[in-house]
């Protein structure tokens, strides 16, 4: 592989910015998901008891613990975190000089401060994914302590970036896995398509179309994803760079296809930067080839190019081959269409997965192995003097530790998948994970398991009224579907997160969603932090005494309907019964979300804000009220254009 330290620093920028990405768009949502007066206050995720705050530390590592000792409860302390969170993303985003491994680590805890009472708003697999493409960052990042002096490359950074590209494969491969190992029939049947567009969480416009593109292309689509997350993985690690190249654009291109289809917040954008680790600085516009001497372009050179070229055709026409294979791709003339489906049953997939993964964790160790002895070299062949030879082996030998502790640990996730695999490891490998569980180190993935939404979205509709007989009228949230004319929009990369849990919510029952009955009684108390992630409240005079929620299922209209709406609908079956303030109220009591306000004894002195409580709460009254997608827009942008300065 070509120098990367160009591609290094691209990706620290990335990072930088999915991380501001990440803490602004919490940060918008922080009073009413967890306020004192939020659906889940964080504040009970941290009880008030005696233990000193070291023990509470250890048990659950999250700076909220020692922020009281400046004068911050937990909501202002998340507000806090993503603050400061935020403002060393800028500062990376600006300065690369700034991008060390020290900013990246501060990054990383705070995130990880806030994922610890997050709760179930915070329990999503791009959040899992953040934290540890963040740690390995902080191992790819440099140890920059001379500010004043441009960051070097270091010959183990190979290794590091080895690991963000394990990781990427990790991540395509099981999503690919999954979808056929769940055994759901839209996936064997190549006709998840035929539902995504419309059911899943927050579409953009762009999804209607779609979703109205002819069938038999909606199948040869489930088929290249497969093709893009299963096949094209396993080039990640060629020796070729052409392999390396055309593996990127295959996986940037069912990403960017996705961003423009749905909004799943920085997932996307944070997989794209993982893709990065496939490249080196000569795709970038940086030319290592300028001092090569006359005899590197000699008969061998030019051999060995042609050989590199001769097997990239030989390896894209294998694959074109086994796509035609094992999903009977045909071309029907006659009705100029593209035929296909699976050319394999479902215990011929499990054996071969049990086949393959064993030859992954081999691939794996014998690739890790190279870049190993490959950064080894360099250390003895491109160093001068003794003592930087030395030190550079040194740092060599530590990151080759950090990289094996990392991969090995990875294993036991890598290998969920497979029953057979995830038994056979070692019973130490096993250990080592679980000691490392409560860091959130690694984890398993596995997008778009099943398809939901078959034959209509369920989607959850809260209604409202003065009366139980009549008077109802819905509360519209900010992005989910609801007003049938109300187009799709564009959020990314912010993720509303009340609006997401809807959407799981309308997949199960409220009595498994303790969290809806939280909103529910929010609503009824007409609280205000609450009713800022709704779009439109129809009680903004006086709060509504009943409150209910119907399950509809949406569909798309189409192409050709006289209708001007996005949407069509149809009732299916109550999902709350009608519900008052006084109905809920032993719930409420039980839950603990209703604070008790201690009124100060006569002659008490009310403590001072501090420093920290006031600039914090100053910061919220200035910017809070601004929606999620335009305070990221107001802070990227002008950092964008910062960062050609610096």
């Amino acid at each position: 592989m070509g120098k990367i330290a160009l591609t290094k620093d691209a990706l620290l920028w990335c990072m930088s910015s999915i991380y501001l990405f990440a803490f602004v768009s919490l940060y918008s949502q922080i009073p009413g998901l967890y306020g004192d007066n939020g659906i889940l206050p964080a504040r009970l995720v941290l009880p008030v008891d005696s233990k000193p705050e070291l023990k509470k530390f250890q048990h659950q590592p999250t700076l909220l613990w020692l922020l009281p000792a400046i004068g911050l409860d937990v909501p202002n302390g998340m507000d806090f975190i993503c603050i400061l969170g935020a403002a060393i993303s800028l500062i990376c985003m600006i300065s690369r000089r700034m991008r060390d491994a020290f900013m990246f680590a501060a990054l990383w805890f705070l995130y990880f401060s806030v994922y610890q009472v997050g709760q179930t708003f915070l329990w999503f697999q791009w959040d899992i994914l953040l934290l540890e493409t963040g740690f390995l960052t902080i191992l790819l990042a440099p140890m920059h302590l001379f500010k004043w002096r441009d960051p070097v490359c270091r010959h183990h950074d190979s290794i590091m970036m080895w690991l963000m590209k394990w990781l990427l494969f990790r991540l395509m491969f099981a999503s690919g896995v999954v979808k056929l190992t769940s055994m759901c029939p839209t996936w064997w049947g190549l006709t998840a398509l035929d539902w995504h567009y419309e059911s899943q969480c927050i579409p953009t416009p762009l999804a209607w179309y779609a979703h109205q593109l002819p069938e038999w292309f909606q199948r040869l689509s489930v088929v290249m994803t497969y093709v893009i997350e299963m096949a094209l993985p396993f080039l990640f690690f060629s020796p070729i760079r052409n392999l390396r190249l055309f593996a990127f654009f295959g996986q940037v291109l069912l990403q960017v296809l996705i961003i423009l289809t749905g909004n799943y917040n920085f997932f996307n954008l944070l997989t794209i930067a993982l893709c990065i680790s496939l490249l080196d600085d000569q795709f970038l516009g940086r030319n290592n080839n300028k001092n090569l001497s006359a005899n590197q372009s000699s008969l061998m050179s030019r051999l060995m190019s042609r050989l590199s070229t001769t097997i990239s055709l030989v390896t894209y026409a294998g694959m074109v081959y086994a796509m035609v294979k094992y999903f009977k791709i045909t071309i029907n003339t006659k009705q100029y269409r593209v035929e296909s489906e699976i050319a394999f049953t479902s215990d011929e997939f499990f054996e071969a997965i049990q086949v393959a993964m064993p030859y992954t964790i081999g691939f794996g160790i014998a690739s890790l192995a190279l870049e190993v002895l490959s950064a080894l070299w360099r250390c003895l062949s491109e160093d001068s003097g003794f003592f930087n030879k030395l030190w550079s082996l040194f740092q060599c030998l530590i990151m080759t530790f950090a990289a094996v502790g990392m991969f090995t640990i990875s294993l036991v996730p890598h290998c969920v998948v497979d029953r057979t695999a995830y038994h056979n490891l070692w019973p130490e490998i096993h250990k080592m994970k679980e000691s490392t569980d409560f860091l959130h180190l690694t984890h398993s993935y596995g997008l778009f398991r099943r398809m939901t939404g078959v034959g209509g979205r369920p989607e959850v509709i809260i209604e409202g009224s003065y009366y139980p007989e009549s008077g109802w009228k819905p509360y519209e949230f900010m992005y989910k579907p609801g007003n049938l004319s109300a187009m799709p929009p564009f959020v990314a990369p912010h993720q509303p997160r009340l609006d997401w849990q809807m959407w799981f919510a309308a997949l199960g029952s409220y009595e498994h969603n303790k969290w809806f009955v939280n909103l529910i009684y929010r609503l009824l108390d007409g609280q205000q932090e609450v009713l800022d992630l709704i779009a439109h409240n129809p009680f903004e005079n006086k709060p509504p005494k009943y409150v209910r929620a119907k399950l509809y299922h949406y569909s798309y209209t189409k192409f050709g309907d006289t209708s001007a709406d996005w949407w069509k609908r149809r009732n299916a079956r109550e999902y709350l019964p009608t519900v008052d303030k006084d109905s809920l109220m032993d719930y409420v009591r039980k839950s603990g979300i209703i604070k008790k306000v201690k009124k100060p004894k006569k002659g008490e002195v009310t403590e001072e804000p501090t420093l920290a409580k006031e600039i914090t709460v100053q910061i919220r009254e200035l910017i809070g009220h601004l929606p999620g997608p335009t305070l990221i827009c107001s802070l990227f942008i002008p950092a964008v254009i910062m960062s050609y300065f610096f």
